[in-house]
């Protein structure tokens, strides 16, 4: 009955053990949570406090904010107090009662089972052995050791037993204060953090939150109306930017703005791989001042591309890509081929480099002279009857300038000129002369000195003089310089005695490029030499034209634009047969044509000083021969008085021969006849002949 009545203590000490051991758990959870809270409302007071240090991108300036949120960092702050005193109390009364019963309590109990267990083990083990003594032969000394053991063991056992039954009785009372005082201690904490939190919520702080939920009420009724306001704008910018969405958009519909003095957007920039490779990266490009500029994706600014200060754009054909142009620098060390996405960005980009490359970026109004510039460019070329009273109203007279093959003024364009004023349109451009953009010239064909032999058909050209295996025809040339050209065009023109018809050419193929849209232009290398002037082809240095140098009557650079210079080259043929006609030139260089100018003087005057010794030197020769000759007779004269002198010496000297031999003649013949007998035949005929 014992054993049986211990299982049912034993069953309903384990039964309290579990169910202490979930209690434990769950109270242990609401404290880790409750100093969990305290910590986060802590560190919620801490950020708070925080925001006015903080630097927005966007702003966090607002000083009514900042001290909203104070205010909360404050109140925060003291709840975070509460929260903290909250989990200490629950720690004491709470955590405190529970875990000494689970950790001493039933931890005794467990270890009184564990004793009581060994001491019955023992005292079965003694009553065993004493039951095996001997009836027989009966050792005192073992009976005597036997019977201590069974007194010992059972007084253990009873001990133990004792103390064991009086833990499970006791147990029965620990368990109900075990679940009280926890629960009453938790309970007390609680109504301790509410009373604290009643003190701190006053009437002030529910009509400061009060008023912060107005706020809050009054901006999202503010971010609704701002919603709805983005809304709208979406939906007609939709609308709007429909046709926007095709990547080449009709020009009619969208034509191109080419007053601009500023430019943005994506565009694909060629870069190279190798000798004959290439890549093409999409970067977004930019104006700034006088610079280009590109940032790729990523980058938190843009570098530079290159200074477009008096560069050069230029329409090229790159790899069968569509919208492709280049720009050069204006030292034409640096250069960079670009693709737009749509013919009117092609444009757009073109006009703005072109506008920027003249500075018009630095003036108060850039987009108004941009547009007066253009304006005036599309006014100038129109139908000849109407064409020249604009033109003389644009040239007002009263001032004079010599006539020169070359002039460097810092006039404009339209500078006043009393030659050019005096003459009309007729007297300086052909009527109805057609312009050659490209930059070979139906009438270059039949120039002299221009049509290519069968020897030096398709010749490359080394613009340096350095000969291969033949020698080329400037081997002998003193100059030797190269510029870097851009052929813009050419007409015939009728008068070559002023520069003026240098600058009325440039004017007209400009404006007739700006009205017909056509900027694409062919580089190349311009080579001047004393003989003759050479357009080559920078890839191939095959040479595409040659200009004689004598025939280079004429020839200027732009009063304003330096880098624009032509020259009038004065040929026979044209459209009257046996006629001469002239034919201006226009090129665009890298800001040098003054330098182009100055080369091309020089070359003709080393030219006119070669070409005057080469005269002096066959006049020289000319001398040379005549005095040559009169030596030749002289000595001839001298040569036939010496013979004549010595054959008269010859007769003298016969004719005292003669004498002497005279008087022995009769004794010679005799003598030979004799001989002559004596010879015979053979012999007669060998005297005969001697």
């Amino acid at each position: 009955q014992t054993r049986s009545l211990l299982g049912v203590f034993e069953e309903d000490a384990a039964a309290i053990s579990n169910y202490i051991n979930q209690l434990f758990q769950a109270m242990h959870r609401i404290y880790d949570a409750q100093n969990e809270l305290s910590a986060a409302t802590h560190l919620t007071s801490k950020l708070l406090k925080e925001y006015e240090k903080q630097r927005f991108p966007l702003g966090g300036d607002d000083e009514v904010m900042t001290s909203t949120l104070q205010q909360f960092a404050k109140v925060i702050d003291e709840l975070s107090s509460c929260h903290a005193v909250l989990s200490t109390q629950l720690a004491d009364a709470m955590m405190f009662p529970i875990t000494q019963f689970k950790e001493r309590d039933l931890k005794e109990i467990l270890t009184l089972k564990e004793v009581f267990q060994i001491a019955s083990n023992d005292h079965d083990a003694a009553i065993t052995r004493y039951s095996r003594l001997s009836k027989r032969r009966e050792n005192e000394k073992i009976k005597a050791e036997v019977t201590e053991d069974v007194y010992t063991s059972r007084k253990k056992q009873h001990q133990t037993m004792m103390h064991y039954f009086c833990a499970l009785n006791t147990l029965q009372y620990k368990k109900k204060i075990s679940l009280l005082e926890p629960l009453l201690g938790y309970m007390q904490a609680q109504i301790s953090f509410f009373k604290m939190g009643s003190e701190n919520l006053t009437e002030q702080l529910e009509e400061f939150l009060t008023n912060i939920g107005t706020s809050v009420q009054n901006v999202r009724r503010e971010m609704d109306c701002e919603v709805e306001n983005m809304q709208q704008t979406i939906e007609d910018l939709e609308v709007a930017s429909d046709p926007l969405y095709l990547p080449d958009p009709d020009p009619t519909k969208f034509p191109a703005h080419r007053n601009l003095t500023r430019k943005a957007g994506y565009l694909n920039a060629r870069n190279k791989t190798g000798l004959v490779s290439s890549s093409w990266e999409r970067q977004f490009y930019f104006t700034q001042g006088g610079n280009l500029m590109s940032q790729a994706r990523g980058d938190v600014a843009g570098g530079l591309v290159m200074d477009i200060d008096n560069c050069s754009v230029m329409a090229v054909d790159c790899e069968d890509r569509r919208y492709c142009f280049q720009i050069t620098s204006f030292d034409g060390k640096k250069s960079s081929i670009l693709q737009a996405e749509s013919k009117k960005d092609y444009e757009e980009w073109i006009c703005t480099i072109n506008n920027i490359s003249k500075q018009i970026y630095l003036s108060e109004n850039p987009e108004e002279i941009a547009a007066r510039v253009n304006q005036s460019a599309l006014e100038a070329v129109t139908p000849s009857p109407s064409f020249q009273q604009r033109h003389e109203s644009m040239r007002p007279a009263g001032q004079s300038r010599p006539p020169a093959a070359r002039t460097s003024s810092t006039g404009s364009l339209g500078s006043d000129s009393a030659a050019l004023s005096a003459l009309s349109l007729d007297s300086l451009v052909a009527p109805d002369t057609p312009i050659q953009f490209d930059i070979i010239s139906p009438v270059s064909e039949d120039l002299p000195g221009q049509a290519k032999s069968s020897g030096q058909s398709g010749r490359r050209t080394n613009p340096f003089g350095e000969s291969g295996g033949s020698k080329p025809e400037t081997e002998d040339s003193i100059l030797h310089q190269l510029f870097i050209v851009r052929f813009l065009g050419s007409m015939e023109v009728k008068s070559d005695e002023s520069p003026d018809v240098v600058y009325e050419t440039m004017r007209q193929i400009l404006a007739a490029r700006a009205i017909h849209n056509v900027f694409r232009m062919t580089e190349s290398h311009l080579l001047v030499t004393c003989d003759c002037l050479k357009l080559i082809d920078p890839q191939t240095q095959v040479t595409r034209l040659r200009f004689p140098l004598p025939n280079v009557v004429l020839y200027a650079t732009h009063q304003e634009n330096k880098r624009l210079f032509g020259f009038v080259l004065r040929t026979s043929g044209g459209r009257v047969e046996s006629h001469q006609t002239s034919i201006c030139y226009i090129f665009e260089s890298n800001n040098e044509g003054e330098k182009i100018c100055d080369s091309v003087g020089l070359a003709k005057q080393i030219a006119f000083h070669a070409e005057l010794d080469r005269k002096a030197s066959e006049k020289q020769k000319e001398i040379d021969r005549v005095k040559e000759k009169q030596q030749k007779e002289l000595n001839k004269q001298k040569q036939i008085e010496k013979d004549l002198e010595e054959q008269s010496r010859l007769i003298a000297a016969s004719s005292r021969s003669n004498q002497s031999s005279a008087e022995g003649q009769f004794v010679v013949l005799s003598s030979s006849q004799s001989e002559d007998s004596d010879l015979g035949e053979d012999g007669k005929k060998k005297r005969e002949s001697e």
